[in-house]
């Protein structure tokens, strides 16, 4: 599977959840980070939003958060951020079919 494949089968299980951690006005922090590598251990595919009262830029964030947490970021559309974890992303890619 090439990583558009692999892009567009996450995204499509992503539709169906919501989003489960939110970035505010405090940012990304070390206790927010924890979180969403918690919720990536648990749940593999997480959504993040980036509410409007953050200073933050949502590429930004999907990037810093990516890095920090060593995870991908899938897609990135207005304020939301769909993350999976690398293990989950390299299966994908090499799944054949």
């Amino acid at each position: 599977m090439t990583d558009r494949e692999a892009k567009k089968e996450l995204m499509r299980r992503a539709a169906s959840i919501d989003a489960t951690v939110r970035v505010g006005k405090d940012g990304l922090g070390d206790q927010l980070l924890e979180e969403i590598r918690q919720q990536l251990k648990n749940r593999r595919l997480i959504k993040v939003k980036v509410l409007n009262n953050s200073d933050l830029d949502v590429s930004d964030a999907a990037a810093q958060i990516a890095t920090a947490t060593e995870s991908v970021a899938v897609d990135v559309r207005g304020g939301v951020i769909v993350l999976t974890d690398r293990r989950t992303w390299e299966s994908l890619c090499q799944k054949k079919f």
